[in-house]
């Protein structure tokens, strides 16, 4: 009898261990690929010019005092509503140059446009940040910096950028925000408005991600600098984008990056949002947006773009138009 509880106590034991180094060995299990290629189909990059602008970047101070970059659009009217424009997944502020351009000159808006913590030319650490949740602290001090006390502040995002503002909606900061308008939006990687793997933008690292998130879920957080997911970037863009491209993201800045687990949360505390999508998006699925969004708000007005891919909404004439005349209404 005690040979066998000595049996039974060592199985037990083994399995307990088993089952608590199992999400360490999951972490541990994906190694990024370094020097990471293009891989087959990717999204198409209509112009690779994205470092090319002439406004000059400024500093920024972030939530922990250290010095981030923007590029300031301001508008002839400085009475106009304030319009924060976050950039999508390895991108900067470089990327709305075509479309702050023309809002403020009909003076619809002043743009700022920021390189997120982790992004643009010279970031302290390149594709990371110091904790889940930073990129929102950071715009809650930009937003309490530049907006006037009766100004209206919107924030605009494209691709991750979009799943960002409605991440920020749904967090401590959500009420410094008073309407919101996302382009193409990425809210989450189950969700279906997302094809697989981002159109062959993303290429996640399962096992990993996996493994980070079952130790999140015990509070262990050691390991979130860890990177999960490699952008597929074209050789074109990498090369004209002078150095500004992130091509891969830590587990602490993806998470950041999105919408939370919980997207009703999120999705129900967006202010008055217009989306705009086009209908040839390789990474999303442009007429999924309305019926994902309106189950849980009503304060959303939706287009989608007929001929439009991902990277072109943010560029299409008809989404300057668009935004002008729903900011002024």
């Amino acid at each position: 009898m005690q040979t066998f509880i000595r049996r039974f106590l060592k199985i037990t034991a083994s399995l307990v261990l088993l089952i608590a180094a199992t999400p360490f060995l999951l972490a541990a299990a994906d190694w990024p690929k370094r020097d990471f290629a293009p891989e087959g189909e990717t999204l198409v990059f209509h112009r690779t010019d994205l470092g090319n602008t002439s406004v000059a970047l400024e500093n920024w101070t972030g939530s922990d005092g250290s010095e981030l970059m923007l590029r300031r659009y301001p508008a002839d009217d400085q009475n106009a509503s304030l319009l924060v424009m976050l950039h999508g997944s390895g991108l900067h502020s470089g990327q709305f140059q075509h479309l702050a351009a023309p809002l403020t000159e009909n003076g619809v808006a002043n743009v700022l446009v920021p390189d997120l913590r982790g992004h643009g030319l010279s970031p302290e650490r390149r594709g990371d940040v110091d904790y889940v949740g930073q990129l929102e602290d950071d715009l809650a001090v930009l937003i309490e910096a530049e907006a006037r006390p009766d100004q209206d502040v919107i924030l605009l995002g494209h691709s991750s950028g979009g799943g960002l503002v409605v991440r920020f909606a749904g967090g401590p900061h959500g009420d410094l925000m008073d309407r919101a308008i996302v382009l193409a939006p990425y809210l989450g990687h189950d969700v279906p408005t997302t094809r697989p793997n981002a159109g062959g933008w993303a290429h996640p690292l399962l096992r990993r991600y996996i493994g980070l998130e079952i130790l999140n879920g015990f509070g262990i957080t050691a390991f979130n600098g860890l990177n999960v997911v490699q952008f597929n970037l074209p050789d074109a863009v990498r090369t004209d984008a002078a150095g500004q491209m992130t091509t891969s993201y830590s587990y602490r800045l993806n998470t950041s990056y999105h919408p939370r687990a919980d997207l009703v949360a999120d999705v129900s505390r967006l202010p008055e949002t217009l989306l705009i999508a086009g209908s040839e998006d390789e990474a999303f699925v442009a007429d999924q947006y309305q019926p994902v969004m309106e189950a849980f708000t009503s304060f959303g007005t939706y287009h989608v773009l007929p001929g439009v891919k991902h990277m072109e909404v943010v560029d299409a004439l008809r989404t300057a138009d668009l935004i002008s005349e729903w900011l002024g209404q």
